[in-house]
């Protein structure tokens, strides 16, 4: 039988240890204050305190997740179904739904602020780039972007409302390797009829704005690990004799966010592993940064419903790769420009 303790969760929605139910209303009670914009005081007030943290919905949360870690997947799944709720999943992924589903509830009901998504942004825009390749690169080895893609997550409606792609022509090493035209499936010809990196990024920005991003709605960038922007943008622009773009210099590795969420190691956070432990198969084909891409927005979407609250947490400063940490305040991208040369 699993420990009837109940669980008390960090503002990202991580399970931090196992404490009592007073414990676990005082750690509530801080994140419930944290997303009502308050100033979060040293220490929560004692349960049995008569101020504004003493309401039992706190309580009724730590006793609901103690009765969700008692029960086993099958009851899971079928009170999932009862709900209406995704059922597909391992048990920790089941878990964290079910408790996500109840949090919420309880919030609600007690006139708090918990909404649909309980996100920090309007919307994530995934980015997955494809870059040339050869079977065994060179430690050396300059990456040239080939495709660009971008798929837009509107966290209010959980549902991708619109994505961007276009190929780009390599300048340095014009000629793919076999092994890159099979593993990413575009052609030569492909790329010989695209456009330069810094025609199409500018075209990405137009796109960017015309969705009033960084000025109407604030939004964050997502990639699937840190090589997306640390590395394979980080050459381009070197190569285009571009600025790296600022809208780009801090983003949500959900690798991170995944492993931090679903407690699990970051050996077992890549794309195929992501989606099997959340029962979900990959659409598309695999290399194709589109598809790539739309695959990571629904775990992200999926990781959202669970009550994951992504956020950035890794950056570029001065060309080099760094951690956002948790204690720093959220902020949107900023609004996106045209790429500006380097001096």
């Amino acid at each position: 039988m699993e420990d009837q303790k109940e669980n008390i969760f960090d503002k990202d929605g991580n399970v931090k240890a196992s404490h009592s139910p007073e414990d676990d209303s005082n750690s509530l009670a801080k994140s419930c204050n944290r997303r009502c914009g308050q100033k979060e005081p040293v220490e929560a007030p004692p349960s049995s305190s008569k101020g504004e943290f003493s309401d039992p919905v706190y309580k009724e949360i730590a006793v609901a997740n103690g009765h969700i870690n008692r029960m086993n997947k099958d009851e899971l799944r079928a009170k999932l179904a009862e709900l209406k709720l995704d059922t597909r999943g391992v048990k920790d992924v089941l878990k964290k739904r079910l408790k996500s589903h109840y949090k919420k509830q309880k919030l609600t009901q007690a006139l708090l602020e918990g909404g649909p998504t309980d996100t920090y942004y309007d919307y994530i825009c995934v980015v997955d780039f494809e870059a040339t390749c050869e079977e065994n690169n060179p430690p050396d080895f300059l990456h040239e972007i080939i495709e660009f893609p971008m798929v837009l997550v509107n966290t209010h409606t959980l549902e991708i409302e619109d994505s961007f792609q276009e190929y780009v022509k390599p300048e340095t090493n014009s000629q793919l390797s076999d092994f890159c035209v099979q593993l990413t499936g575009i052609t030569q010809e492909t790329v010989d009829k695209a456009d330069s990196f810094s025609s199409v990024l500018q075209r990405a920005v137009a796109w960017l704005q015309e969705k009033e991003l960084g000025t109407k709605y604030k939004y964050a960038v997502l990639t699937d690990g840190a090589w997306d922007m640390s590395k394979f943008l980080n050459i381009q622009c070197r190569v285009s004799g571009i600025r790296y773009p600022q809208f780009a210099k801090k983003w949500i590795n959900i690798r991170k966010s995944y492993g931090n969420f679903y407690k699990v190691p970051r050996t077992h956070t890549k794309l195929s592993s992501m989606l099997e432990k959340l029962g979900l198969q990959y659409e598309g084909r695999p290399h194709c940064g589109l598809d790539d891409s739309r695959n990571i927005a629904r775990i992200a979407l999926r990781m959202l419903q669970d009550g994951c609250q992504l956020r950035a947490n890794e950056r570029m400063h001065a060309g080099q790769l760094l951690s956002v940490p948790s204690s720093a305040p959220v902020e949107g991208a900023p609004p996106p420009h045209n790429p500006r040369c380097r001096n």
